[in-house]
């Protein structure tokens, strides 16, 4: 994932700051979704799995336990793996998907260095399905990776693009996907549609990140929220059901909200401490020694 220049890496996950230098004040779009915990234990065990398998000197380790021990300790780390190739792969995209933008708008661009990186990694066909939509869908951008600031809820975001397509103001974002076994393009994951969402609430967009200049946000009167999926075969664009967008809002407040309150438990002290036993019981007085007792 790209790095936009006022966001911070922070213990809490990725925060934004008001301007370069400034510290982190409100989480990230992704680091609040990023609060629904979803379950990857069994593609991170079919991916070590996989790998090793198919890992052509299995057979002849076979009956030697270290050698074993050393394919299997490789391949355990096969999703960490391909998840970090697909980040960086996803950079390069979304970075050419910039550029291009930033081309159509009349900016300084840098789209012909950005499809040489994607040729050296054999990624072209990205880049090409990628140009093939832009002129399908006659793509008129308004504004490429624009940040956006939302102080009622407290959290900011970067949008890769907004744009103008078929006469409708559009909020895209870009996922970069893989193929199907039967070569199309893998579908877009739900939580896009909390993404764009919580895009589409912002309150401020920034102007300049030097200076924290920031103006209010022009595009919020009922834009089309599009999740377009990149890949090598096809580029497939999917609205989002303006029918459920209030559903999917007050899911991304609740997940704030846990971010928040994670937050707070996080820096409040210790959550448990030891204790020891009790101090020894005193002996009761007996009768003979009572106080008020005949003895007296």
């Amino acid at each position: 994932m790209t790095q936009p220049s006022l966001a911070h890496a922070t213990d809490h996950g990725r925060m934004y700051s008001r301007s370069i230098g400034g510290s982190p004040e409100v989480p990230s779009i992704t680091t609040v979704i990023s609060q629904e915990h979803k379950d990857m234990t069994g593609w991170a065990g079919h991916m070590a799995t996989s790998e090793l398998v198919n890992d052509q000197r299995l057979a002849g380790a076979i009956g030697s336990a270290p050698e074993l021990r050393r394919l299997a300790r490789q391949a355990s780390s096969a999703a960490e793996r391909f998840r970090d190739a697909a980040a960086a792969r996803g950079d390069r995209v979304h970075h050419y998907a910039e550029q291009v933008a930033l081309r159509s708008l009349g900016l300084r661009d840098t789209a012909a260095a950005a499809r040489e990186v994607l040729s050296e990694h054999a990624e072209s066909k990205f880049a090409d399905r990628f140009d093939e939509w832009w002129e399908l869908y006659g793509v008129t951008p308004l504004a490429a990776e624009v940040t956006v600031w939302n102080h009622s809820l407290g959290y900011a975001g970067t949008l890769d693009l907004v744009a103008e397509i078929g006469g409708r103001t559009c909020i895209i974002d870009f996922k970069t996907k893989g193929l199907t076994r039967d070569g199309r393009s893998k579908p877009l994951n739900e939580s896009v549609v909390m993404q764009l969402v919580a895009g589409m609430q912002g309150e401020e967009m920034l102007v300049d990140a030097a200076s924290g200049e920031w103006t209010a946000w022009p595009y919020g009167e009922a834009p089309l929220l599009l999740g377009v999926a990149v890949s090598e075969a096809e580029v497939v664009a999917a609205q989002a059901n303006p029918t459920i967008l209030k559903a999917h809002w007050h899911k991304f407040w609740a997940l704030r909200q846990v971010w928040e309150h994670s937050r707070t438990t996080a820096t409040a002290g210790l959550a448990l401490r030891p204790i020891a036993p009790p101090p020894a019981t005193v002996a009761p007085l007996t009768p003979s020694t009572s106080p008020g007792s005949a003895a007296d």
